[in-house]
C-alpha cells in the first residue's frame, strides 16, 4: 500500500485557502465547493496533481493556484497544474472527467 501523506495536503488546503477536506478517496482529495482537488502523485510523494473544475473563473484559478503552490512549496512540496475536471452524476455515483 502507498503511503500518502493526507496531513500535509490537510494543511496546504487550509492554509492556502480556509478549506476543509471534505473527502478522500484513494490517490484524490476533495475539498470544500469543489473549486479544485488534489491527487497524489505515486511516482513522487513530494509532488502533487491539481485539478480545477471546468467552471472555474480563470482569474480565481490563477490566484488559488499561487497560493496553494506557495504553501506547498514551503514544505518542500511541488504542485503541478494539471487541467480540469468535470463531475457527471450517474445514478448514485459520481464519474470524474479529467481534461488535460
Amino acid at each position: 500500500m502507498k503511503f500518502r501523506n493526507l496531513e500535509a495536503v490537510r494543511y496546504i488546503i487550509k492554509e492556502a485557502t480556509g478549506l476543509e477536506i471534505t473527502y478522500a478517496y484513494e490517490d484524490l482529495v476533495f475539498p470544500e465547493h469543489m473549486a479544485f482537488l488534489i491527487q497524489f502523485n505515486d511516482a513522487n510523494e513530494k509532488n502533487l496533481f491539481c485539478y480545477f473544475h471546468n467552471d472555474c473563473n480563470p482569474e480565481d484559478k490563477n490566484q488559488l493556484y499561487k497560493r496553494l503552490s506557495d504553501v506547498a512549496l514551503e514544505d518542500s512540496i511541488t504542485l503541478e497544474n494539471k487541467g480540469s475536471f468535470s463531475l457527471e452524476q450517474k445514478s448514485e455515483e459520481v464519474e470524474i472527467h479529467f481534461q488535460a
